[in-house]
């Protein structure tokens, strides 16, 4: 058996060197791929840990010294959806979603992770765009949130001409210009309404935004469907035996795509809810909602848990192994639940 070993790898190498015609260069082009293979593998494990998380009143508080202004309404916001947005830029490795070689090409957790970010920045800028910088339907939109909202609607899978990065860093510029205005006092076209009704409507969108990935999640371990199952009951006979739907289960190679787009998600919606908290404290004082927008922070910490396993685990909903998916849901249906409660707050009278 040996034997047979040392000639098996003997003959590979005679292939190798076959393939490379067994002169100098063959052997230098050889080993130039096999170390770019290597770092690249390296760069690989380094590009797939996801950023930490960091503290927004701490980032509003430097960002307005650095200008020389005062935190007004809307500072916090702003300011937290730039960082954001940069951190998904300029974190290790950059943006890689568009990547055409390796290592993100190869990555397949982080590009999962980016886009969960991504879909916060385009409901929030949107919301911005749409209710949060306009005092009434009738108001004019603002200059630079028209221009940030839809450049962050780009492909995030252009490579070049023009690339996702340079789009998304003139959405970055949009909001900084859209900042500088909003806390200079001589600008007074620049608003920011910190209303219950501007929130709640962004809030709106969230829960359906978190009640999907929440679906998706729980059907790692598979669910009948609901849709099925209506579709299959006798209105005529309610004592029919109930028909179930078809068992519907998330691909086995996509339950670490969905787990780190919700993961993603509830790291940017963390940030955004620690600066709403700064933003909209009025807001949820008056309406005794700041304990459910402190509940959602909490289960959003929660959903941030540092990771122990190498690979995202699928077991059964009470079996043996761990079910990382079926916890991650958990937390964001919870946070769920605190936002429906939150919205019924800001909109009562």
């Amino acid at each position: 058996m040996p034997g047979k070993i040392r000639q098996y790898f003997s003959d590979r190498k005679d292939d190798v060197q076959d393939y490379t015609g067994g002169g100098v260069v063959g052997k230098f082009i050889l080993a130039v791929v096999v170390v770019y293979l290597l770092v690249a593998l390296v760069l690989g494990m380094i590009w797939s840990s996801e950023p930490d998380i960091f503290s927004v009143r701490e980032h509003t508080r430097a960002v307005a010294d650095e200008m020389q202004r005062e935190p007004v309404a809307g500072f916090a916001t702003t300011a937290t959806m730039i960082r954001v947005a940069e951190t998904l830029l300029d974190k290790p490795g950059g943006y890689v979603s568009n990547d055409i070689f390796p290592p993100g090409l190869w990555l397949d957790n982080m590009p999962s992770w980016e886009y969960g970010v991504l879909v916060q920045l385009r409901d929030l800028s949107r919301a911005m765009r749409k209710d949060i910088s306009r005092s009434q339907s009738q108001s004019a939109e603002d200059p630079d949130l028209t221009i940030a909202e839809p450049q962050f609607h780009f492909d995030s899978g252009s490579w070049a001409i023009p690339s996702t990065e340079a789009e998304y860093r003139r959405g970055i510029q949009a909001l900084y210009s859209y900042l500088d205005r909003l806390s200079r006092p001589d600008q007074p076209n620049a608003q920011f309404f910190a209303r219950a009704d501007n929130l709640a409507n962004w809030l709106a969108d969230l829960e359906t935004r978190l009640g999907s990935l929440s679906r998706t999640l729980g059907e790692s371990v598979g669910k009948a469907s609901v849709s099925d199952a209506v579709s299959n009951v006798n209105p005529g006979d309610p004592l029919s035996e109930d028909v179930m739907g078809e068992e519907v289960k998330t691909s086995w190679t996509k339950i670490d795509d969905v787990f780190y787009e919700a993961r993603g998600s509830a790291w940017a919606l963390l940030h955004i809810f620690r600066a709403i908290e700064v933003d909209f404290r009025k807001v949820l004082n008056d309406k005794n909602a700041l304990a459910s927008a402190k509940q959602i922070i909490i289960e959003l910490e929660g959903a941030q848990g540092e990771m122990w396993s190498p690979v995202i685990l699928n077991g059964s909903g009470f079996g043996v192994l761990a079910n990382h998916s079926l916890t991650m849901a958990a937390y964001l249906s919870r946070a769920s639940a605190a936002i429906s409660d939150m919205r019924d707050l800001l909109t009562r009278g």
